[in-house]
């Protein structure tokens, strides 16, 4: 006879338990890129005690503190079934809004020329504006997949398509003001990649194309970037301006990358990470910790582990139970494969500085705790496709 403690035991574990569902891949790949940004913070950081506090470990803990807190966050989404998300799409988005608001009161901190943290105490803070990417996929997937089913139509009607814009710019409109460009083109990217997927006309892509370059132009124009995020495009434009000034970021970055060489240097043994050289390296610039210290191959690594997760992401969406499922995973896939692209591009000196953190790899709680609920929903999308259906 079975004990009552034993029978849970045995749903939770079983062949029908949604364990047995989940993408170990796609986890595997995750807990790996987390792991190895550990070790790359760790490296970037031990030897800074003006920013460890005498606690060479200090950010190696909380990097894996956050990476933990985030693996719960994915692993409680996953056993939600998605399609609730749906419903409350418009109540997340809103708290996702007026969090965000947070960034324009005194409650803000400006950090490495944005103004868009708050700061909790005891080296802890938050930045609103990555939970308003998780936000942005759900209600735009929502949306788009509420007017096909409703007009059973491939593509979305032109006042579905504004109000999705609408969406994109309320949060845009915050962040830019509060000087965060990169984050404003991942949302960016995430808006254009769904409205591609739910079956956009060629002629309004075209026309959003067109608005999008009179705006680029009028924001050099009318002089609405700050000056360091200008002198982020002039030293894009220019490697070679300013190395000791304006391009000093960039410049440090590919010398790090650069000395590498096939095999790197060795974990700990970086010549610009122990100098300190690199500035932001355990955030913005954790790549170059890689390049230098990994070398080719190990770098090249991580750039196979984020394309494991964008490829189990594809795979979720191509097996979705219907179209919210599919364009969730797609707007996550858009998220993740931009902000990777411009986080390694910048380092590389192929894309202007951004400000964006490498997905799972960069240190900060705020980056981890979205990216890991992005995985929970992507998990949720995949359980649902593989549970037996009657009939």
């Amino acid at each position: 006879m079975r004990s009552p403690i034993g029978r849970p035991a045995l749903r939770a574990l079983g062949r029908s338990s949604p364990l047995w569902r989940l993408d170990w891949v796609l986890l595997g790949a995750v807990l790996a890129l987390g792991c190895i940004g550990g070790l790359l913070t760790w490296s970037a950081t031990m030897h800074r005690q003006d920013i460890t506090g005498g606690d060479p470990n200090s950010y190696l803990k909380r990097h894996m503190l956050n990476l933990l807190i985030g693996l719960a966050i994915c692993g409680s989404l996953s056993i939600v079934d998605y399609r609730r998300l749906r419903g409350y799409a418009p109540f997340f988005y809103g708290a996702s809004i007026l969090f965000l608001a947070t960034v324009l009161t005194p409650l803000a901190s400006t950090i490495n020329g944005a103004h868009s943290w708050i700061v909790l105490g005891g080296g802890f803070s938050l930045q609103p504006s990555e939970f308003v990417k998780l936000a942005l996929v759900v209600m735009v997937s929502a949306l788009l997949a509420e007017a096909r089913d409703a007009r059973d139509s491939t593509a979305p009607s032109t006042r579905q398509i504004l109000i999705a814009l609408g969406l994109f710019g309320v949060p845009a409109v915050v962040i830019m003001a509060s000087h965060e460009l990169g984050t404003s083109l991942v949302l960016a990217a995430i808006t254009v990649g769904l409205l591609f997927t739910a079956g956009i006309p060629g002629r309004q892509l075209a026309l959003l194309a067109t608005v999008a370059t009179v705006l680029v132009t009028a924001v050099f124009t009318l002089h609405l970037l700050s000056p360091y995020q200008l002198n982020r495009f002039a030293a894009f434009a220019d490697p070679q301006l300013d190395p000791a000034g304006v391009g000093y970021n960039t410049h440090q970055a590919r010398i790090a990358i650069g000395s590498g060489g096939l095999l790197g240097q060795g974990l700990f043994h970086g010549y610009q990470t122990n100098g300190g050289f690199v500035p932001e390296q355990q955030t913005d610039f954790v790549f170059t910790v890689a390049g230098e210290e990994l070398g080719f191959l190990g770098a090249g690594l991580v750039i196979a582990l984020v394309g494991v997760v964008l490829w189990r992401g594809l795979s979720i969406a191509r097996r979705a139970s219907d179209t919210f499922g599919m364009l969730l995973a797609i707007g996550v896939v858009c998220w993740l494969a931009f902000q990777s692209f411009e986080n390694i591009g910048m380092t590389l000196g192929i894309m202007p500085v951004a400000g964006i953190p490498l997905p799972f790899v960069s240190y900060g709680g705020s980056s981890m705790f979205a990216v890991c609920g992005a995985m929970g929903v992507l998990q949720a999308v995949r359980v649902d496709s593989r549970r037996p259906r009657s009939g």
